[in-house]
């Protein structure tokens, strides 16, 4: 048992959140007015199926059968360092003959929180469930305390409150299939990635619902070893409540992580076509002319030669690139005759799509060119700027904008996007406060 404790102690200190989400109180209240029509559909459904054949000849079920159902309220509270309250109130319509109705009212109020399953999935659980129904109006007077002695018991048949409790949580539009989408693995590119996974059960606070999540960065189906954060993240809390649903909140290690994850699978790697050609360049390099005797385009194969790193200070992110360029000539037989170190400082754009942050390279701030070997003999570094620094100016951005077009997948559940997005940067983190909505049902 001790070597088995042994074992898991490493892999557990590498399990640190690097980002999150705070479900804000008006959120919550966005998710019970969607859930609205959502739980009188359910309900309905429930209340209104024909109930089971009745062995006995006078079955007495026939004489009520709800004919109406209609959520008059449904709301979700949040109880601090609990969970959640969940109150629904539901007008029924009963006939018990042609020509005698009633509306009677049935109030559920539930206590619901959320928890992480064995399998490490969120799942919305039931703490508690009371149910009440009483009666609110008779449309004939005279037949109220017949119906009154015949139906209560008879309604309470015809309602299966117990199940109606036991599944309370469906009547809410995000049950445990939705959460679990929240694990679902994203692409950013065709070999990579990426997967936040919940690390705990959420904590309740007065500013809302937080939950924790660490990035996982797979590249051609494999997990790969992360920098390691020098400080471990927590979500940053609001001051004041916030007017926005949901606040999502990413480390300065989530943007390392992901380009990391990048330059592991290739995608940074990058072809560039200069306009220069041999013969051009042999009248700046004498040596260049002994070995091309014919003049061939000239191409900067740039590779990672180190892990990009990021860095947030407030309103600025950065992305620092360490490349080391092979320059050669030649398309179908690449010949190199210059290796070049380029560093590139980039100043970085964050937006945010339907559920995807787009990030750009928008300007670069600085560029450093250092001579790592060469074929041709020495080369002074002004001249590699002014042949080379055009280029890679233009063309590195360029490239790695290809490669980030389609956006990063935000962490977020099944058939909600995000809208009134404000995105903040300060040191060490982004902060996205944003509005749920849900996506409009096709087909």
């Amino acid at each position: 048992l001790s070597i088995l404790l042994t074992l898991l102690v490493p892999a557990h200190t590498t399990r640190s959140p690097d980002c999150g989400g705070i479900l804000t109180p008006s959120g919550l209240r966005y998710l019970a007015e969607v859930s609205k029509p959502h739980a009188e559909s359910v309900l309905r459904q429930d209340l209104m199926a024909p109930p089971a054949p009745d062995p006995s000849p006078i079955s007495p079920s026939s004489r009520n059968k709800i004919i109406s159902v209609k959520v008059d309220n449904l709301s979700l509270t949040l109880i601090p360092d609990t969970g959640m309250r969940l109150s629904i109130e539901v007008d029924l319509g009963i006939t018990s003959a042609p020509s005698t109705t009633k509306e009677m009212r049935l109030s559920i109020l539930a206590e619901l929180h959320v928890e992480m399953n064995p399998e490490g999935n969120l799942e919305l659980v039931t703490s508690d469930c009371k149910p009440t129904l009483e009666e609110v109006q008779s449309t004939e007077e005279t037949d109220r305390s017949a119906l009154l002695k015949s139906s209560g018991s008879d309604v309470d048949k015809q309602i299966n409150v117990e199940k109606i409790c036991l599944e309370v949580s469906k009547l809410l539009l995000f049950p445990n299939e939705r959460l679990m989408s929240l694990a679902a693995p994203f692409p950013i590119t065709p070999s990579c990635q990426v997967q936040y996974l919940p690390l705990a059960a959420p904590m309740y606070s007065e500013q809302g619902i937080i939950i924790s999540l660490q990035t996982t960065f797979q590249v051609a189906g494999t997990v790969i070893p992360l920098p390691v954060s020098p400080v471990p993240f927590s979500m940053p809390e609001p001051a004041s409540s916030s007017p926005s649903h949901l606040i999502l909140a990413f480390s300065e290690h989530f943007y390392t992580s992901l380009f990391s994850a990048l330059e592991e699978s290739g995608a940074l790697n990058v072809s560039l076509l200069s306009s220069l050609t041999t013969a051009t360049l042999a009248e700046r390099i004498t040596q260049m002319g002994s070995l091309f005797q014919e003049d061939l385009p000239v191409v900067l194969q740039a590779v990672t030669r180190s892990s990009p790193h990021v860095v947030l200070e407030e309103d600025k992110a950065i992305v620092k690139l360490f490349l080391t360029a092979q320059i050669g000539a030649g398309s179908s037989l690449f010949q190199s005759f210059l290796s070049v170190n380029v560093d590139v400082t980039a100043r970085l754009h964050l937006s945010v799509a339907d559920t995807r942050m787009i990030i750009s390279v928008a300007a670069i701030e600085d560029i450093e060119l250092s001579l790592a070997s060469s074929d041709v003999g020495p080369v002074l570094a002004a001249l590699l700027e002014e042949l080379f620094l055009p280029t890679i100016r233009e063309e590195v951005p360029a490239q790695i904008n290809m490669v980030l077009r389609q956006g990063v997948f935000l962490p977020h559940i099944a058939s909600f996007t995000y809208t009134d997005v404000n995105i903040t940067i300060h040191k060490d983190y982004v902060l996205i406060p944003c509005n749920l909505q849900l996506e409009a049902r096709t087909g």
